[in-house]
């Protein structure tokens, strides 16, 4: 793919995100000053999107807005995701369980991808996005990805990485964080402490779906999580349990 080809993309992305932030309708010199670009760079994507249906022109505004196209298009989507579609049910019935927020997410290069993200029940809760990256090494999910990797092969990979000082409880060092991940697995379950979020904690475990490996996790304030690990880990494992067991999630 050439550099022309990912900027265009990036414009677009860019653009539709535009609309999320302003939530209302954007002139074309609006959204050349949101996307740091020339009106004409501009004027080509917004007639394309009008062209396609995936925006709309208010005349007397000389603005546009995104159609329910973009909507309806993501919606059929997200109903045929091959990972999320297989334990949604699943991890509704972990949110209830647990009453904290559920994230499930996969290693996407050297971070975790949010795949999905059903929220807490509780008025302060943990809250995320689907579609978010988290460093693999101070998030709970990164943690059990990273456990995927050989013993011997673990202190390389964390040499690689750059381990960020995200919170002050983030560990960065390399063998402190391989004796982690190396007990974690013997319980398996990866815990971070506001390692990634301060006053977060958040429990997760790797489940192996036919070779595609992901991760899941619960979290929430860390003096909620710190009362209920062992029910948390409990609630975890038991659906890793029923999943490997191929009981319907």
């Amino acid at each position: 793919m050439s550099n022309s080809s990912v900027k265009s993309a990036d414009r677009v992305l860019d653009l539709l995100e535009a609309f999320v932030d302003a939530k209302r309708p954007l002139s074309l010199s609006d959204l050349a000053d949101r996307l740091d670009a020339p009106v004409s760079s501009c004027h080509g994507l917004v007639h394309t999107l009008l062209q396609r249906g995936y925006l709309y022109g208010l005349g007397a505004r000389k603005a546009v807005y995104p159609t329910r196209r973009l909507l309806d298009a993501a919606r059929v989507i997200a109903a045929h995701d091959p990972v999320v579609e297989r334990l949604r049910a699943g991890l509704l019935g972990l949110r209830d369980a647990t009453g904290e927020t559920v994230i499930l997410g996969k290693r996407q290069g050297d971070a975790v991808v949010y795949l999905d993200v059903i929220e807490g029940l509780q008025t302060i809760r943990y809250t995320a996005a689907a579609g978010e990256t988290k460093p693999l090494h101070s998030s709970a999910i990164g943690k059990a990805m990273l456990a995927q990797l050989d013993e011997a092969a673990l202190p390389d990979e964390l040499g690689r990485l750059a381990l960020a000082q995200v919170t002050d409880a983030t560990i960065v060092d390399a063998a402190a964080l391989a004796e982690d991940i190396s007990a974690a697995r013997a319980k398996g379950v990866f815990i971070t402490r506001g390692e990634n979020v301060a006053d977060v904690m958040a429990v997760a475990m790797d489940l192996d779906l036919g070779g595609e490996c992901v991760g899941v996790a619960v979290a929430g304030p860390i003096h909620r999580m710190a009362e209920a690990e062992a029910a948390v880990t409990a609630a975890l494992l038991g659906l890793k349990q029923d999943l490997m067991g191929g009981r319907a999630a």
